[in-house]
């Protein structure tokens, strides 16, 4: 060998790049370059193996029931190899975790406990046990589904998660709620039987897609939240399809609610919010013995400014927009209201116009002209009246609803605007529904 090229001052940083090499390759491993895949067939083995697994391990559970609760401390995977079942035995959560970086997959979760004030829970999630991927599991349960509090970054993607519906609905747990948690992906799961859907609290950043949500109360219910995103989720056979309260910068699309008793889309001291392009269908309550205010409502504004609801479209529903307590600054337009039994109810003293950059709104009860074939009405749209104001404040006048005097009352209010202008007008109604709401 050449000695000289021992000591080349060249061969030196050679080596040390070599050493960082070797180095940057140990750690790309994980923190347990010895990672090992524990097989388990029964409760006794499941058990020892948490106990003794290190990070980066792999437990696989076999086909069969094991015995919960179990506890997770190490950053590992919890897997199956088939139909396996953790029972809780209807105490507690069936699996915690109190790690940061776990994966739960492939398992049949059943019978945990209901109290939620210890948060009981199919899959319960300890504060600061980051990065942790839930995904294709099965639980059924009375209490949450999946509860997480005060963590960073958590997927929860194509589980099936069911209740029970024999409880009274506020009973029942969530199937998936997060508290003070920054950063969730939820999506493609399949949700049923429980009191909100997905649940959110003093959270951010969340994303929501792709989910189906049914026989609940809520379908997504956001409590003081920020910077949220909601699109292609199916909400149904539920007293409310979408809850935004006291919540800022959420962007609500592409979403579909039907078969709801109490609204569709719901803003409760929401602002900053973008509702765009949402289909809201047969908002119906059904009771005989209903009182003023239980309506079904397309969208429900309630004290909620400096939103934009845009290229929505709100259908068949006792009412299309109910706006109260404070709910005028907001931008409506562009939106599609089909046949709902009252198109807008709003009691307040302002005049709001419902249009932006020259186009207003589709009415499907609207009667005008378009003389420059642009698409857009010649006269306004006014979609309630004083006379309608008289009827919501005194329901009990409603049976002279029809009478020819009503009928008189409305025309003379046409030709003389009595008192100050007040109410909802689209200075420039569209004439063409939206075609891509044909569906």
């Amino acid at each position: 060998m050449n000695i000289s090229l021992l000591n080349s001052p060249k061969l030196g940083q050679h080596l040390a790049i070599l050493r960082r090499l070797i180095f940057a390759l140990i750690l790309g491993c994980g923190f347990n370059s010895y990672a090992e895949d524990l097989l388990v067939s029964n409760t006794q083995e499941l058990k020892l193996a948490l106990t003794n697994a290190q990070d980066g391990d792999r437990v696989i559970l076999g086909s069969g029931r094991y015995q919960g609760p179990v506890q997770i401390h190490q950053s590992i995977t919890l897997t199956s190899l088939g139909d396996s079942i953790i029972d809780a035995n209807g105490i507690g959560s069936a699996i915690s975790v109190f790690a940061a970086n776990v994966e739960i997959s492939g398992l049949r979760i059943e019978n945990w406990g209901n109290d939620h004030y210890e948060r009981d829970a199919g899959i319960l999630i300890e504060p600061a046990s980051h990065n942790i991927k839930i995904h294709n599991n099965n639980l059924r349960g009375d209490g949450f589904g999946i509860r997480a509090d005060e963590l960073n970054n958590i997927q929860i993607n194509d589980n099936v998660i069911v209740g029970n519906n024999s409880l009274y609905i506020l009973d029942r747990g969530d199937g998936i709620h997060l508290l003070h948690v920054i950063g969730s992906v939820i999506a493609g799961n399949t949700i049923s039987q429980v009191r909100d859907g997905v649940y959110l609290e003093s959270s951010s950043k969340s994303k929501v897609y792709d989910n189906q949500l049914f026989d609940q109360q809520y379908g997504i219910h956001y409590m003081y939240t920020t910077d949220d995103e909601a699109f292609n989720n199916q909400s149904y056979q539920v007293d409310g399809g979408y809850a935004l309260m006291n919540s800022k910068h959420i962007h609500l699309h592409r979403n579909q609610v039907w078969d709801a008793i109490d609204f569709g889309i719901l803003l409760n001291m929401t602002e900053q919010a973008l509702v765009e392009h949402n289909r809201v269908e047969g908002i119906v309550n059904r009771k005989e013995d209903q009182v003023q205010g239980q309506e079904g409502k397309g969208i429900f504004v309630y004290g909620a400014r400096d939103n934009t609801i845009i290229n929505n479209h709100f259908g068949h529903c006792d009412i299309g927009f109910y706006m109260a307590m404070g709910g005028e600054g907001n931008q409506v337009y562009e939106n599609q209201f089909i046949d709902n039994f009252s198109q807008v109810k709003y009691v307040g003293d302002s005049l709001l116009e419902w249009s932006h950059a020259g186009r207003g709104n589709y009415w499907s009860g609207y009667l005008g002209w378009d003389h420059n074939l642009d698409g857009v009405g010649n006269t306004a749209y006014r979609p309630n009246d004083n006379i309608d104001k008289l009827f919501w404040l005194y329901p009990e006048a409603n049976f002279l609803m029809d009478s020819p005097i009503v009928v008189v009352l409305r025309w003379v209010q046409r030709q003389f605007e009595v008192g100050e202008p007040s109410g909802i007008i689209d200075s420039f109604p569209l004439l063409t529904p939206n075609p891509a709401f044909n569906y």
